[in-house]
């Protein structure tokens, strides 16, 4: 079975982009996963956290109110297709995007951790109470 770090896209793409994976992947709980347009996608459980376009580009996906102080501080930049959406971009252009990049994919994982830990909370009260 080939892995998606094995895949062409992240193969074939710059050293960058096989670190970022690298990295993101030794997070608990997070998987790699083909694309649907290409590249690799990481997700934690069902939640995409972003995927990359082999060494050029990274999406992410955020709340638009997190999108928006992204691109306020230069960041990330508004997603190159859906700029209505809470997505953002981040080019992949020279060694020092690779900290930025991975800090994206962080703050991503982060809040889904935290919001998994919060439903599991919300359903374990639920249950004393039920």
């Amino acid at each position: 079975m080939v892995t998606v770090l094995e895949t062409p896209e992240i193969v074939g793409s710059h050293h960058r982009a096989q670190e970022i994976a690298r990295t993101v992947l030794d997070w608990p709980g997070v998987t790699a996963h083909p694309h649907r347009f290409g590249g690799a996608e990481f997700r934690y459980g069902r939640r995409e956290l972003g995927h990359l376009h082999g060494g050029r580009l990274a999406d992410l996906p955020f709340p638009r109110r997190v999108r928006d102080e992204l691109v306020a501080s230069g960041r990330a930049r508004v997603h190159h297709v859906l700029p209505d959406s809470g997505w953002v971009s981040a080019p992949i252009a020279g060694p020092n995007d690779v900290a930025d990049v991975v800090a994206l994919f962080r703050l991503g994982y982060d809040r889904a951790v935290a919001q998994v830990a919060q439903v599991a909370q919300v359903a374990q009260v639920a249950r004393r109470s039920g």
